[in-house]
């Protein structure tokens, strides 16, 4: 499966899941239905409003915008809550998850509906064959069973089969099926108030209205983006979902008629489904860098597991010790309930994966055991906590290098390698911050003659330098940059009477930057 779909509108199938009465069902499915009806309030401009309201108020006739003074007049035991819309998000970016069994392309439409591409995806849902209306494809069975599993849940929905987006969500906000566009009020196209009034005047109240008006005419009146919504409500035009996860390059699934209940049954499953995945990667010559995994609870509940690896691999022994380590570190472990009906496993990110080379004596030459080693210690501790160092261009030594994650890419600039035979120029052990020294020169801007530091004098008997380091240009600011990398840097090598070697250096050019300038000891040389 592509990471986008580039079907035209004529061939996607979109199904749309419209939960018009979330909110209320959410406070019900948490506290349990109240004796009364009830709604929920905001304030709007020091007036409280119903923001929304659960079947029993609905159906005694009150509705959104409607103020709850004038609502308690017509019902007074209308009880009221305070209207959470975070928690509403919230809970439909979980119904979203749920509803990647059907798809891995599902998208939320805010404030109260999914969008689903089910383009080729409902092969899996055998058509009813008592139900003339699902006859020629799962697409139907498909809707019913998302529909099932949201009432399971306690979460009513009307659906509705579309070739776009627009007009699957306009027909199951409105209780339509796919055929009665015609049908759908001008409101549908989602215009301002003033639109849709002139709309009105104009006696044009349904979209079949308009849908067999000239589109220059419908253009000229009320401007081009009705004629593009109404395209879009007909099905002319499509505007590509925003999937809630980004779609793996590679998916392999698995669908089980009798859920599974045992956590060795699923992580065999999985490792199964690896597998598969590889034997795709290999004919493109690549690997994985990441996977990922969803296992379907029959309840609704979703697990997620995430795999990253050192390098690009194929390696199913490899997988199944991330795979065990990923399950060992979880805050919560695994807990199948009922079972999982599908399993999934995703590479999200895969890298070309070259031939390894044999030795002549036998054996391969790789370094595969240390990847395997970053990629299995990043699962265990995470990924921020197993770091390497990249070298970068810059000739500031604090600035030298960046800590960062083992797992990432490797770095774009080589280290830099020391001729053969000559001391290094830079010590190998480096203090950051560097540490504050007192150092007595012969004359104010010479070399170090003895230095103290840590309570200890140390007498210099040779030394190299100054090499002088300046901050560099780009990051200066009036002149001057923030911090120590503002002033001018003079570095010495430095060997005492113990033979000890340091990394000395001079924060400032005295006389020009500092009257009186700091020394620092910044490194030390074995």
């Amino acid at each position: 499966m592509n990471s986008a779909s580039k079907t035209s509108p004529k061939h996607r199938r979109t199904l749309a899941l419209f939960l018009p009465f979330l909110p209320s069902e959410r406070i019900i499915r948490a506290h349990g239905q109240p004796e009364a009806p009830f709604a929920l309030t905001e304030k709007q401009r020091g007036a409280v409003i119903i923001a929304a309201a659960d079947r029993q108020a609905v159906a005694l006739g009150l509705g959104v915008g409607m103020k709850l003074a004038d609502a308690r007049a017509r019902v007074p035991e209308l009880l009221a809550f305070e209207h959470d819309p975070l928690a509403d998000a919230a809970l439909l970016d979980r119904l979203a998850s749920a509803c990647e069994r059907y798809t891995p392309m599902v998208a939320v439409a805010p404030p109260y509906a999914l969008i689903l591409d089910i383009t080729g995806a409902t092969h899996f849902f055998a058509p009813d064959a008592a139900d003339p209306d699902s006859g020629k494809s799962g697409e139907v069975a498909a809707a019913r069973d998302a529909e099932d599993m949201l009432d399971n849940v306690g979460y009513s929905a009307y659906w509705a089969l579309a070739g776009t987006a627009d007009a699957a969500l306009a027909l199951a906000r409105h209780g339509l099926q796919e055929g009665a566009e015609g049908q759908l009020p001008v409101s549908a196209l989602d215009m301002d108030s003033k639109t849709h009034q002139a709309l009105e005047r104009a006696g044009l109240y349904h979209i079949g209205d308009l849908a067999e008006r000239p589109r220059a005419g419908l253009a000229a009146r009320f401007g081009t983006e009705l004629v593009l919504r109404l395209d879009r409500l007909l099905g002319i035009e499509d505007r590509p979902i925003n999937p809630i996860r980004s779609i793996g390059n590679i998916v392999t699934e698995q669908r089980f008629a009798e859920p599974l209940t045992h956590i060795d049954a699923a992580l065999h499953v999985l490792e199964e489904l690896f597998v598969a995945a590889s034997k795709q990667l290999e004919d493109r010559g690549q690997g994985a860098r990441m996977i990922r995994m969803i296992l379907f609870r029959c309840d609704g509940d979703v697990a997620r597991l995430g795999i990253e690896t050192g390098a690009a691999t194929r390696d199913a022994a490899l997988f199944k010790r991330l795979l065990r380590e990923r399950i060992d570190t979880l805050n919560d472990e695994l807990n199948p309930g009922f079972g999982y009906d599908l399993i999934r496993l995703s590479i999200v990110a895969a890298e070309p994966l070259a031939v390894k080379q044999l030795r002549l004596e036998g054996g391969q030459d790789n370094q595969g055991d240390a990847i395997a080693l970053v990629s299995q210690l990043s699962t265990r501790l995470g990924r921020d906590n197993v770091q390497k160092f990249q070298p970068t261009d810059s000739h500031i030594p604090e600035q030298g290098l960046l800590a960062l994650p083992a797992l990432d890419a490797p770095a774009p600039l080589p280290w830099k390698i020391p001729p053969s035979g000559n001391p290094p120029m830079r010590p190998l052990h480096m203090f950051d911050p560097p540490q504050r020294v007192q150092v007595l020169a012969e004359v104010p801007d010479g070399p170090p003659y003895r230095f103290t530091w840590r309570r200890k004098v140390h007498q210099v008997i040779r030394y190299e330098g100054p090499e002088r380091i300046a901050s560099e240009w780009w990051q200066r600011k009036d002149g001057q940059q923030h911090g120590k990398g503002g002033l001018t840097r003079d570095y010495y090598r430095v060997e005492d009477a113990k033979g000890r070697r340091y990394w000395l250096f001079r924060h400032g050019l005295y006389g020009e930057e500092k009257a009186n300038p700091n020394w620092y000891v910044h490194g030390l040389f074995a």
